[in-house]
């Protein structure tokens, strides 16, 4: 068995010891439903519910995409005007901080005053989740470029776009494409942070109406859900990483020698 496989029935293995853990423990202590419910439960309301449960996935995950989408075309560009110049580092980077340090929940009520309550502030609150990760990783990646490399270009008589586009961007995108496994998963918590307040459909919305009806195991079926996405997702950027940044990978034989 080859180390990828050897990682991949370990993983499968602790997911599979959390959930029988998760199950036995409540039997053992009588845990009350509404307190925790059994996975076996959760999977058997997941199951029951599915119709109805289904349409609020799709329009979390729409939200969500369209939301991550925007915080790529955004934070590519703020990254590549914030790491390709020194004077935009120092002076946009403290305010970039700033603005991240504001809880996004804060700003959903303003959205709703804008926009209206609905997908709008979802997709925005994706949006701003999920940009500030490609914003740091794109910046830090170009202003990490090795001054050898843009000195090449220079002699070649290159201009500015010319090194940002064929060194600057290629160097950046191991950065890049570790952010956006981070930023997706950012992406889901705004959308559901925004659901729960300013939206009458989505899978943070099914939960709201699931806990204020006391119907715990529907609610630990959305988090199912919105796990499952999340990882989904995280796999699929996960590979696709893996085609475009394999040159920057260390072999695991070399890694390991």
């Amino acid at each position: 068995m080859n180390t990828e496989m050897r990682r991949r029935v370990a993983s499968t293995a602790l997911i599979i010891g959390f959930f029988v853990m998760w199950e036995l423990c409540c039997i053992a202590f009588g845990i009350k439903d509404i307190v925790l419910p059994r996975p076996t439960q959760i999977i058997t309301t997941l199951v029951a519910r599915l119709p109805a449960i289904w349409p609020h996935a799709v329009q979390t995950l729409y939200t969500t995409l369209v939301g991550f989408g925007l915080g790529i075309v955004f934070g590519i560009a703020i990254g590549a005007l914030v790491g390709s110049s020194r004077l935009a580092y120092d002076v946009a980077y403290p305010l970039l901080i700033g603005f991240s340090s504001i809880p996004k929940v804060a700003v959903v009520p303003i959205f709703v005053l804008w926009f209206g309550a609905g997908t709008v502030p979802a997709v925005l609150t994706a949006m701003l989740l999920s940009v500030f990760p490609i914003v740091v990783n794109v910046a830090t990646g170009l202003a990490t470029t090795e001054p050898e490399l843009e000195d090449v270009m220079r002699a070649l008589k290159a201009s500015k776009l010319d090194i940002l586009f064929n060194v600057g961007l290629p160097r950046t995108m191991p950065y890049f494409f570790a952010s956006l496994k981070v930023a997706v998963t950012q992406a889901f918590v705004g959308t559901v942070i925004a659901e729960t307040i300013a939206s009458n459909r989505g899978i943070g919305n099914l939960m709201m109406i699931a806990s204020s009806n006391f119907d715990v195991p529907l609610v630990f079926a959305g988090l199912i859900i919105l796990a499952a996405l999340g990882v989904a997702l995280y796999v699929v950027f996960s590979f696709i990483e893996g085609r475009v940044t394999g040159w920057a990978r260390r072999k695991d034989e070399f890694a390991m020698g």
